[in-house]
């Protein structure tokens, strides 16, 4: 192995892992205050920045931004708006440090070049409260760019791959990867570590499959390094139960939400029923949080599902009905047919700013969105902690806001010392999207060289840890050349598997016993003990993965790291005994939601001495009334 790839140690005081909102925002608040006070930062990535996370295909509305500089909302406000959608299970704390931050990262995307929409008045247009319209194609690549004048090209490690994190006697040490385009493994050293690697998609089977095997609504190469890394460093984890399954168009998995809040589309079913109004009654089985507005994602994705599940499929957004009824409010014939033509522009640009595959999907289907409806269904579950999902680290809160039992010395660090975590990477401060995620960046970058400053001395690593990472990191280019020539398909060997075929297993597991598209997102005690039995099946054989090449080799670890957070997702979804979250998942065994004795976090650790999960109830602490 040390004849074939060579060895790089990089030493810095605070590493940045990942490219995305999270990474980025890091990037300029940490290289600023590290300028300051003599620190080094770098940043490692697995993509390139200019294209990589859930923002690589660009966006066209930034979904937090308060406008607190004209008073339009409060900060109390939006974190009212966040408990309440997240079914009362939400870090106030976290989601209020953001919120006061988040505007001034918008005003920082418009000072790069972000082209944001604006009235006649100059302020910028709302596509909803907390929404603003933008021209986003390039919304990643000007953001990179502020990223990287920060940092300096010379401190940026891009199609880097980081397996695993580096750590002693609980506290961070770095981090180990191999580059995926030459046979380079990077041992890099840190005081602080940041991660911020996404959340996790492909861990259910996918509603594409066949030609359209990979297509996804979250990025398909966001694979769960975010969870794995803090749950192998011994970070504690939360939320791991909440899964995101949002309503998008079917199969292009274009976005809905222009749609609903600008244009004020409607949806029904097959038999032209609103759903919000025939299956209304139901909101009243979740109060407080289904009787107030806005309606929680999870439950207007629950009145959807009651049609489907009863056959009144599809589900159809009516979007021509939309367009023409703002083009009618205009009197003269002439403006309103202009009108016409601006939303015809409009409805197609929204899919051209970030989602190509479903404007070319409505072009392959002869669908003209002024002229015909247009099919909406549930995704596949995605773990993701910035949007309306949860998933992710337990960090500490702000010395100023976070309750006692919320605070542990640095904003955003995990309960590994050293180890912060921000973006999809932390748990419980749903609602960030793009801007807040960077705002997070932000407050975590600064935190980081704050920790590296006062904590001068590098955590000294083992020779045998290190020897142990290196030789894990191509263990599976090694077991190829071993036994690549038992057989003449290079797909089946009896000494290992390929990562096309574990990937098809691990969603198969989930999909069946963690509550997939295939089981109307259904689960229960027996079905989820069934899954953890294969799970430690399939752990057992992820040892036998097999990589031809470098590119293998990402898919191999990408299915490892996918798997910690299946795992994860198994036992927190078994000790959860309610269903909290209907139109994310069911548990049929108790179909109810239990205020009394679940309005609760619940978190999980990996013991990594003990090599054991431990499961927990974390007590929710409100600071907002």
């Amino acid at each position: 192995m040390d004849a074939n790839f060579e060895t790089i140690e990089v030493t810095t005081d605070v590493l940045i892992l990942g490219g995305g909102m999270a990474a980025t925002g890091a990037a300029v608040e940490a290289a600023y205050w590290a300028k300051k006070n003599n620190q080094t930062v770098a940043l490692v990535d697995k993509a390139a920045m200019d294209r990589s996370g859930a923002v690589a295909m660009g966006l066209s509305a930034i979904n937090q931004y308060l406008g607190l500089d004209r008073e339009k909302n409060t900060i109390e406000q939006y974190v009212d708006y966040v408990r309440r959608d997240l079914m009362g299970v939400t870090r106030e704390d976290l989601v209020y440090n953001i919120a006061r931050h988040v505007d001034g990262s918008v005003h920082l995307f418009e000072k790069w070049g972000l082209p944001i929409w604006k009235d006649a008045d100059g302020h910028y247009v709302n596509e909803g409260r907390w929404q603003i319209m933008i021209n986003g194609e390039s919304y990643k690549i000007l953001v990179s760019e502020a990223a990287k004048n920060a940092l300096g090209t010379d401190n940026i490690y891009e199609r880097v791959f980081i397996t695993e994190p580096l750590f002693e006697n609980g506290k961070i040490a770095g981090a180990i990867g191999f580059s995926t385009r030459e046979n380079k493994l990077y041992v890099f050293r840190a005081k602080a570590v940041i991660c911020a690697m996404g959340g996790a998609v492909h861990v259910f089977r996918p509603r594409s499959t066949g030609e359209g095997l990979g297509r996804s609504w979250y990025p398909p190469f966001n694979t769960g390094s975010s969870a794995f890394f803090t749950l192998k460093a011994g970070a504690e984890m939360t939320c791991q139960e909440v899964r995101f399954v949002p309503i998008r168009f079917k199969d292009g998995y274009g976005p809905v939400g222009a749609w609903f809040l600008l244009f004020k589309a409607k949806a029904t079913n097959a038999f032209g029923e609103n759903y919000f109004v025939t299956n209304g009654g139901e909101l009243k089985k979740y109060a407080p949080y289904g009787t107030g507005k806005p309606i929680p994602a999870c439950l207007r994705n629950h009145l959807g599902m009651l049609d489907l599940f009863a056959g009144k499929g599809p589900i159809y957004m009516h979007t021509a009905e939309a367009i023409q009824a703002i083009a009618d409010g205009e009197s003269d014939p002439k403006i309103r047919k202009k009108k016409l033509k601006e939303l015809e522009n409009e409805a197609w640009e929204d899919f051209l700013d970030m989602t190509i595959s479903q404007a070319l999907l409505w072009a392959a289907q002869n669908i003209e969105p002024d002229k015909k409806k247009s099919e909406i269904a549930p995704c596949e579950p995605y773990f993701i902690g910035s949007h309306s999902g949860a998933s992710g680290a337990w960090v500490s809160g702000p010395e100023d806001l976070a309750p006692k039992d919320y605070f542990w010395g640095y904003d955003h660090m995990t309960t590994v010392k050293g180890l912060f975590a921000a973006g999809d990477a932390s748990g419980a401060s749903s609602h960030k999207f793009s801007s807040g995620s960077h705002a997070e960046g932000r407050i975590v970058g600064k935190a980081a060289v704050k920790y590296a400053m006062e904590n001068k001395d590098e955590v000294a690593l083992s020779d045998a840890t290190l020897k142990a990472a290196k030789e894990a990191a191509v263990a599976p280019l090694k077991l190829w050349e071993e036994h690549q020539a038992l057989s003449s398909d290079p797909n089946v060997n009896p000494n290992f598997l390929k990562p096309r075929d574990f990937m098809f297993r691990l969603q198969k597991i989930m999909d069946e016993y963690a509550g997939g598209v295939s089981m109307q997102f259904t689960t229960s005690k027996f079905l989820l003990e069934r899954g953890m039995e294969l799970m430690v099946m399939l752990q057992e054989d992820s040892e036998k993965l097999a990589a031809e090449d470098l590119h293998e080799l990402s898919r191999s670890w990408e299915n490892v790291h996918r798997m910690w957070q299946a795992e994860a997702h198994l036992r927190t979804l078994l000790y959860r005994e309610e269903t909290r979250w209907p139109g994310y998942y069911y548990r049929s065994d108790f179909t109810e939601m239990d205020e009394k004795n679940w309005k609760c976090f619940v978190n999980c650790t990996f013991n990594t001495e003990k090599k054991e999960w431990e499961m927990v109830k974390r007590e929710i602490l409100s600071i907002v009334d």
